[in-house]
């Protein structure tokens, strides 16, 4: 390289900056490693960098892991955010080892555990990692944020999505399980989480585990019913079980009772939800809903949505057309990413936070916020950089 060529590399930080652009965040962290100005250039575009990335498999591997560990493990190098929390979601029959048994034979699968201890260990360190395992994932497709979402009811999937550190935007993690020996639930553990006493709190992700236990309707509504006091957006639904949850001790009690999720907080974030209850059977009575979702008028950049719907509903549901419910969705928010999953409940109500942040609902009446044989479409914004 030429004395020239050195001297704009190493001075002008203009030009280094448009050039580190161009780089994955594993690349960038390299560069930041080479002289004080590199890593000055890459920690300003570090922090630009503020849009929620993901990253979906859908269909076995060529090789003998699950689809959604080879996924991260090839597409985590080309991923341009350094995320800080990752909620991952995988099809329960193959991540615990029950899907296709033709591979089964050839190689002994691994485990739910291995899998999420796998799945863990190929983010960052510091990064917060929530999973959860689920009947059927709802994902849209890596190549672009306006590829049409799929329901994925039965096979091998996956999806996880990656956080970045969002400024004005706070994200927490929390986890609640049954005590055996107490029947009451301490709320003071919700201020804990962030949950109460916190008026920037916006939308919670929710997701209860092991519901199928006797005593597991009680916890969810001792859980539940102290939040729905509150001027947020409450939307989520009951999963197979919890695979990962890294800021807690590997020696917590996967089989009992309990609720999982993510927390937004900050003034930034935005968010609506509309419940499709039984009454929506068809394309039709699906858009409406969307329509609703849409006059809420929530920003759609930086935005993603969430379905979460139950087991009974999907392609069975709408008299075996497929795809019904995401596809009404993309219909009204061409350009906003969906993920979600079937699951075995929904929580979750006809609920908005608008940009002057005022809770609007349809009437004085406390919401019902657990649900059967319904949908729950949750639109989320992160606000404008």
């Amino acid at each position: 390289m030429s004395f020239k060529g050195v001297y704009v590399l190493v001075n002008l930080a203009e030009v280094v900056e448009r050039i580190l652009t161009f780089l994955p965040i594993k690349s960038l962290l390299k560069a930041a490693c080479v002289c004080r100005l590199w890593r000055e250039c890459a920690h300003r575009i570090m922090k630009s960098r503020q849009e929620v990335a993901w990253i979906s498999a859908v269909g076995p591997s060529a090789s003998d892991g699950h689809a959604l560990v080879c996924a991260i493990a090839h597409e985590l190098q080309k991923v341009y955010i350094l995320p800080e929390t990752v909620l991952y979601i995988a099809d329960a029959d193959t991540f615990h080892g029950q899907g296709d048994v033709q591979r089964q034979k050839k190689a002994r699968k691994k485990n739910g555990s291995e899998i999420a201890s796998v799945l863990e260990n190929l983010f960052p360190s510091q990064c917060q990692v929530l999973g959860v395992v689920t009947p059927g994932i709802v994902v849209t497709p890596m190549a672009s944020r306006s590829s049409r979402p799929q329901e994925i009811e039965d096979g091998e999937s996956g999806l996880a999505l990656l956080f970045p550190k969002i400024d004005g935007v706070k994200i927490q993690h929390f986890h609640f399980f049954k005590d055996v020996k107490n029947k009451t639930f301490d709320e003071s553990k919700l201020s804990e989480a962030g949950l109460k006493n916190n008026p920037e709190l916006r939308v919670v992700l929710m997701f209860g585990y092991n519901t199928h236990k006797q005593g597991a309707n009680r916890f969810l509504h001792q859980v539940i019913d102290p939040l729905n006091e509150k001027n947020i957006i409450i939307a989520g639904g009951q999963v197979d079980s919890l695979s990962s949850f890294t800021s807690e001790n590997k020696t917590c009690n996967r089989d009992s009772i309990g609720v999982v999720g993510l927390a937004f907080s900050g003034s930034k974030v935005q968010g609506a939800t509309v419940l499709l209850a039984q009454e929506v059977y068809d394309e039709r009575t699906a858009e409406a809903c969307m329509q609703r979702l849409k006059a809420a008028n929530i920003p759609e950049h930086n935005a993603i949505g969430f379905m979460f719907a139950c087991v009974g509903r999907g392609q069975q549901y709408y008299k075996s057309k497929k795809n019904v419910e995401a596809d009404a969705f993309r219909k009204y928010f061409p350009t906003v990413p969906l993920f979600g999953f079937f699951g075995n409940g929904e929580i979750g109500c006809d609920r908005i936070v608008t940009g002057n942040f005022i809770l609007r609902e349809c009437n004085n009446v406390k919401d019902d916020l657990l649900h059967g044989y319904t949908t729950v479409m949750t639109l989320i914004h992160f606000g404008t950089k």
